[in-house]
């Protein structure tokens, strides 16, 4: 079966990928042809769908009814995620501070930017990769920014510094369930025995990962966008964790309650929206 594959040029996803895509783990019948692009540029190619089998954004699910939700291949924080930063010395020091700012997003389909919505409200914002975000903050091009991805570790040495961590937050507010980032969803007219065969493909290539890490962070170094070893390791293994090789029930309970509390808030099209998942793996 012959399937194309969207990941992002981020080092948790190439760890993800490795062993499928180093044909370290066979294939069960899949002849894949891959692309790798920022989430945000694969969240728009989710919603025509361009692609069979791709990486987006959890909150990009409700926007692509085409798709299901693989139940490996999930980024959940497990008690920490995005974080909104400010100039150092720009006076703003907490969530109050941030009344009336412009704060830049890494895109309006991320979950990164419905989770902030969903914890202080509608807010002014500029959309902009999420690699330019430090900079215009530290430039003062806006008054804070929600950042992703490897800047979580190293704002400190970019000239910015952390106002609020919105995993912390959200593992306070729900008790303690994963923060749900992105996911991996495959088209839901390939049918469900593709989708759980894929599905399972994917987990061994995470397990492959796992039990081969120094070759895995050596490969997912390509994508290291020059942040050194020891930082992309411990970046990787901040979202490539147990929740990741299969959601179980945390990953799908944090899905749906993120939704729920988006669709009380107003922030959802469908306020009964409920994403599809595959089945059990």
């Amino acid at each position: 079966m012959n399937i194309t594959v969207g990941h992002t040029p981020d080092s948790d996803d190439a760890y993800m990928f490795y062993g499928m895509l180093s044909g370290r783990v066979p294939s069960p019948g899949f002849n894949i042809t891959h692309t790798v692009e920022d989430i945000e540029a694969l969240n728009r190619k989710a919603s025509s769908p361009q692609l069979d089998v791709t990486a987006v954004s959890v909150h990009a699910c409700a926007h692509i009814p085409g798709y299901t939700i693989l139940r490996s291949g999930g980024s959940f924080g497990l008690g920490y995620g995005p974080i909104i930063t400010a100039k150092k010395d720009s006076g703003i020091k907490c969530v109050d501070d941030l009344k009336g700012a412009t704060i830049a997003i890494p895109g309006k389909m991320t979950s990164a930017f419905l989770l902030l919505q969903i914890m202080m409200g509608r807010f002014r914002h500029v959309e902009m990769n999420f690699a330019q975000i430090p900079q215009a903050v530290r430039s003062g091009a806006v008054d804070a920014g929600l950042v992703i991805h490897e800047t979580q570790l190293s704002y400190a040495s970019e000239g910015i510094e952390k106002i609020f961590d919105l995993g912390k937050w959200w593992d306070e507010t729900t008790g303690g369930l994963p923060v749900p980032l992105g996911v991996n969803v495959m088209r839901t007219d390939l049918g469900e025995e593709a989708i759980t065969k894929f599905d399972r493909y994917l987990r061994d290539s995470i397990r492959y990962g796992l039990d081969n890490n120094e070759d895995a962070i050596t490969y997912a170094m390509q994508y290291a966008r020059n942040k050194p070893r020891e930082m992309i390791e411990r970046f990787v293994h901040m979202y490539v964790n147990d929740v990741t090789v299969n959601m179980g029930s945390p990953g799908e309970e944090s899905i749906n309650t993120m939704f729920s509390m988006a669709a009380e808030k107003g922030l959802v099209q469908d306020p009964a929206f409920k994403p599809d998942i595959a089945p059990k793996i």
